[in-house]
């Protein structure tokens, strides 16, 4: 274990033994602690409230003596209801709710119930801010949530004395106090640390909990815009400008911004915001449509805070074709300031960086863009040709340049093309592009990929993270810089990357679950690479490359059942399936990480 990881370790046992301490003396009892997440329960109700309140105290005041990067903030939620007890655990909806409610609370905050908010009001020096009420996934009835306010509220009237003495309730009116507290910074190798309020990949757990939690700053989801053009033909232009908002939006830092590939499973189908709030993790959802005729383009778009269901900003816009660019920045402006985000200079420059002004050559970019994210060679011979064409409509488009190159890394993939010339000229490519504009974070983190595989590990290391410095709410870039530390040898340091890749993507593509898995083996970890494979989707049981991990996992780490299953489904997708042919192009660093690879796959019985 590295030394910042044995240091958020033991920073992490600290906490909890300040809350076991205070819960002690509350009259309360852990119930479990599961990863980072504790559930408790109390006799009193004023109790509860007034533990979580001292606890998340106490915490602040030893957070500060910490540095930033080893400062950890918690949520915890309370709720008084009926609860079925089991072998020391307890079930039920008082627990659920109070689930629910964790994720509804600040980092470093309380949120309440309103069973509790009735049992309390006036009976402690705190405040109270009304959250609204929410309705819960498996919960009946709307529940009523209040923010706890470290002191009196906001009128600066005292709510009560503190009062610590209360009769028992009945066993089946237990409060719950939850502290679902997620760490900031996670369980993290050397500097490459996710400081969030969520850490990426933990779950919180407790009985039927299903979403995850809020991070500690503004946390949005936008939504595939719907195409009310009529024609299925211009859905590239709606998909287009859905994805040019994400990408400017997950350039600034100090927002938290859902990566595409999740976002876009939403799309042509009916969905509650509050469904995507909990699924995806976020707090905010950005909705609308798009209609293009003619000359003419008309947005309608609305943001929505779907914990509260309040919509913060809607507008609609009809414009000149013409006027796309500069209405996209608009979008991203209101947005902004909905959120009250402030930009800094720097983020400015890249949010709003130049591409360019000939409509025809960004219309073709973007339709380029969806006939590459369909994955074979017909259509990346598609994106090729409209890279080019819009190359010739605009030589100083810096965007097509970095498309046409994505169209040569693309035929390494799919084994279309010469690995070698496809790669020097995907470089070639995408340095010409990076050339022209410096903030395309996707593409840097690309020319890394591209480094590593021709041997340049330093220089690949370099580009990916100056992506994910740019764009520190890309999936991909993250993706491209967990995988260059995997080529490097370094995967232990991979492995806090990837679980943030994922944490941007929760509903990612099978390939991100099954390359933390390869880290995972590579840093010799066989349990949790184990673990991790058996997290596949079944979306893609046609997808090879993910096959062949799972049989080299399984295989190497001695499961030899799942490791043939794996094994023959990896020869019916590919018959011709060679260990040799497999592993030849494979650009690890050091052989010894191939060489598990090989042994895997020769154990689970490939060729």
């Amino acid at each position: 274990m590295g030394m910042d990881e044995g240091r958020t370790l033991t920073t992490l046992t600290a906490h909890f033994q300040v809350m076991r301490s205070f819960i002690g003396r509350s009259r309360g009892r852990v119930v479990e602690v599961h990863g980072d997440n504790l559930l408790a329960e109390f006799e009193s109700v004023v109790d509860a409230v007034q533990c979580a309140v001292e606890i998340q105290n106490e915490l602040k005041v030893r957070n500060g003596e910490l540095p930033e990067a080893s400062r950890m903030l918690f949520r915890i939620g309370i709720n008084l209801g009926d609860v079925i007890e089991e072998k020391g655990s307890i079930y039920g909806d008082g627990v659920n709710v109070a689930a629910r409610l964790e994720r509804l609370a600040d980092a470093g905050g309380v949120c309440i119930s309103g069973s509790v908010h009735d049992h309390v009001k006036n009976k402690l020096s705190v405040g109270y801010r009304s959250l609204g009420a929410h309705s819960f996934k498996n919960i009946a009835e709307p529940v009523r949530a209040y923010g706890v306010l470290p002191g009196p509220d906001t009128s600066g009237r005292t709510v009560g004395e503190v009062w610590r003495r209360l009769s028992r309730w009945r066993k089946a009116a237990v409060a719950l106090a939850v502290a679902l507290l997620t760490v900031a910074g996670g369980l993290a190798v050397n500097k490459y640390v996710y400081q969030s309020g969520s850490s990426p990949g933990m779950l919180s757990f407790l009985a039927g909990k299903t979403a995850l939690p809020l991070p500690d700053k503004p946390s949005i989801a936008v939504l595939p815009f719907a195409n009310m053009t009529g024609d299925p033909k211009q859905e590239y232009f709606a998909d287009g400008f859905t994805e040019q908002l994400i990408t400017s939006l997950s350039k600034i830092s100090t927002l938290f911004v859902i990566a595409r590939n999740s976002s876009f499973t939403y799309k042509g189908k009916p969905v509650k915001v509050q469904q995507v709030s909990e699924e995806l993790g976020v707090r905010y959802v950005l909705e609308g449509s798009v209609q293009k005729f003619g000359d003419r383009v008309r947005i309608n778009a609305q943001l929505i805070d779907a914990v509260s269901g309040e919509h913060l900003w809607s507008e609609h816009f009809d414009r000149d074709l013409k006027e796309i660019f500069g209405l996209q920045d608009e979008v991203i402006l209101k947005i902004a300031s909905a959120l009250s985000v402030n930009l800094t200079a720097g983020e400015q420059a890249r949010v709003w960086a130049e591409g360019t002004r000939n409509l025809d050559a960004y219309l073709k970019i973007m339709e380029g863009h969806e006939y590459l994210l369909q994955g074979n060679r017909e259509s990346g011979a598609m994106a090729r040709r409209m890279a080019e064409e819009a190359i010739a409509l605009d030589p100083k488009y810096a965007d097509a340049y970095a498309l046409l190159g994505s169209t040569h890394m693309n035929d390494v993939w799919l084994g279309a093309s010469r690995p070698g010339e496809s790669i020097a000229k995907a470089i070639e490519l995408t340095r010409k592009a990076l050339a022209m504009n410096g903030s395309l974070a996707d593409a840097h983190g690309r020319l890394g990929m591209l480094y590593s595989w021709s041997g340049r590990y330093d220089e690949g290391i370099a580009e990916a993270e100056r992506g994910v410095e740019l764009n520190p709410n890309s999936g991909l870039t993250n993706y491209f810089l967990a995988q260059v530390l995997r080529y490097a040898g370094r995967s232990k340091e991979a492995i806090p990357v990837m679980r943030k890749a994922l944490r941007l993507e929760p509903i990612p593509p099978d390939i991100y679950v099954q390359s933390l898995a390869l880290i995972y083996f590579q840093a010799g970890d066989c349990e949790e690479a184990v673990a991790t494979c058996e997290k596949r989707l079944k979306r893609e049981s046609d997808n090879l490359n993910s096959r062949a991990i799972r049989a080299a996992v399984f295989g190497f780490c001695g499961r030899e059942e799942k490791a043939r299953r794996e094994a023959a489904e990896v020869l019916r997708i590919n018959p011709k399936f060679t260990v040799e042919s497999y592993t030849r192009i494979l650009p690890y660093k050091y052989q010894s990480n191939k060489d598990r690879t090989i042994q895997g796959l020769r154990k689970a019985g490939l060729p």
